[in-house]
């Protein structure tokens, strides 16, 4: 890490807030959606580096630049041999500067393919001309220096991208005093393959100052080292906009995706992506990156997220939830006096312990279901079936997230009809049990995560009935559902999906 204690403000942009980041990778990256700043900062980071001692040079996204640098290819023989290096390699093409009859040189390319030449000024096209000119700009400064490249990936195919990222790291580590920052749109640049890469992001927001992470904990390095392989670059587009929401799967994506256009305020979905992560615990890491680096991240997730995985544990501890936990405990004084002893009551009460809670009475329940042997009035059976199914596949199911699902979902759907089954102790318990429910999910909506009260995405759907988790078969269930979202009105559309509709509008609100 190299020592360059910053400090920029830019009050008509984020008040009187002031981004402050005194240790820097070599190589930096400033994302973020447009008219957050990237430029803007960028400008005047570049301005204190050269305050420290570095050789600055902004390459603007403009490339007005173009006659400069190529003079340095024409003059400079090494740079020249480097890249005609790599143009032969990639493209089976050199470079030559010849005189033309008013003295000037003109960059000439030689196709060995076809063994012609051309101006390359006249003929090639935007993309090789773009790829010449960062070369020639990254090899020619060896020293002291510090190199802002705004929106490299202009004109450029996306393998060009990664080629150019991976010039500049090599770069990096053959000379390490060099410093550079990327202002980018593009994924693929989004080269993150240790977690330390990552203290090297600055985000850039509307309307508040750019965040970073200082430093990561023992426990986060070992979460992010084992995340990043996974992290493709479908995942990367959540660093260029505030307003992402991340789901499980390609079902929640596509069924979202294809929910959007129906919120009631579409402007608000403006720049929103629906992006699927393949799993809960990776949500779990998603949460965690976007806590991280300040970035307004949003979840929708499966009911049984609230008993087990990483995501649970992040949003218990994020700081907002925290927060609205305190701003909840004179209200909540009197429920909590009920379900927690004394002792209970002199610590802090947490979302985590309040999901503890949860859990021990919907065990409760559960475990008097299991053991009853008596007649099942018919409204109850295929909860108590669905329950039974899972008890008897697992040892130990009272641990498993789905059994406290089910009883969850069964004390939903049946409340009334439990209250007459139950014995007397365990029906006074409902009411404990939905009053827990609706401040978990309440709580985890703080933190941005929300959570399908009905359990997952299937129990929303309109041509198949799905009333407990787990669910079979849920690809030919989906493409069922999508037939039939494909040939439906808006306004039945609207109708029939207005719990899901509801959530998303939740999760695209601007706060």
């Amino acid at each position: 890490m190299i020592h360059v204690p910053v400090k920029v403000k830019l009050p008509f942009l984020w008040g009187k807030a002031v981004f402050k980041k005194d240790d820097w990778p070599q190589v930096n990256l400033i994302v973020g959606p447009n008219g957050s700043g990237k430029t803007l900062i960028a400008e005047s980071l570049g301005g204190q580096f050269a305050d420290s001692g570095y050789s600055v040079d902004f390459f603007k996204a403009d490339r007005k630049q173009d006659d400069s640098y190529l003079s340095i290819l024409r003059d400079n023989e090494i740079v020249r041999a480097r890249i005609e290096y790599v143009l032969s390699n990639m493209f089976g093409k050199s470079i030559v500067f010849t005189e033309d009859s008013e003295g000037t040189f003109v960059p000439v390319v030689k196709n060995k393919a076809w063994n012609v030449e051309y101006d390359l000024n006249k003929v090639e096209c935007h993309g090789l001309k773009e790829i010449i000119t960062l070369l020639v700009a990254l090899y020619s400064h060896t020293k002291k220096s510090c190199l802002i490249f705004d929106e490299p990936e202009l004109h450029l195919h996306p393998q060009l991208q990664v080629f150019f990222i991976n010039e500049i790291k090599k770069c990096a580590r053959q000379n390490p005093d060099r410093m550079f920052f990327l202002i980018t749109h593009s994924p693929f640049f989004i080269d993150l393959r240790y977690p330390e890469d990552l203290l090297g992001v600055i985000v850039c927001h509307i309307n508040r100052e750019p965040t970073h992470i200082d430093s990561l904990s023992k426990e986060d390095d070992g979460i992010f080292r084992r995340f990043l392989p996974r992290f493709n670059t479908y995942h990367k587009q959540f660093f260029f906009s505030d307003n992402q929401i991340f789901v499980e799967g390609y079902t929640d994506q596509q069924m979202f995706t294809y929910l959007l256009p129906y919120i009631h305020n579409s402007y608000s979905a403006v720049g929103t992506g629906i992006i699927d992560v393949g799993g809960k615990d990776e949500l779990g890491v998603f949460c965690k990156v976007c806590s991280l680096l300040g970035t307004d991240g949003r979840i929708i997730t499966d009911l049984d997220s609230l008993f087990s995985g990483k995501l649970r544990d992040v949003f218990c501890n994020d700081s907002r939830v925290i927060q609205w936990l305190e701003k909840q405990e004179e209200k909540q004084q009197d429920f909590y006096s009920a379900i927690f002893t004394p002792k209970e009551l002199h610590q802090k009460i947490t979302l985590e312990k309040l999901i503890q809670k949860l859990e021990k009475y919907l065990i409760m329940t559960g475990h008097y279901i299991c053991n009853y042997k008596g007649s099942v009035p018919r409204k109850l059976r295929n909860f108590f079936e669905k329950l039974l199914a899972i008890e008897n596949k697992y040892n130990g199911a009272e641990n498993i997230d789905t059994y406290k699902t089910v009883v969850l979902q069964g004390i939903l759907k049946t409340e009334e009809e439990l209250k007459k089954f139950l014995p007397r102790n365990l029906s006074e318990n409902l009411v404990f049990i939905k009053n827990l429910y609706r401040i978990t999910l309440a709580g985890a909506e703080a933190a941005r995560v929300y959570i399908l009260p009905k359990g997952c995405i299937e129990h929303y759907y309109m041509q198949t009935k799905n009333d407990y988790m787990p669910i079979s078969g849920k690809d030919k269930l989906f493409h069922t559902e999508r037939e039939h979202l494909m040939h439906t009105s808006r306004k039945n559309i609207q109708k029939d999906y207005a719990g899901l509709i509801e959530i998303l509008e939740k999760a695209c609100a601007r706060v």
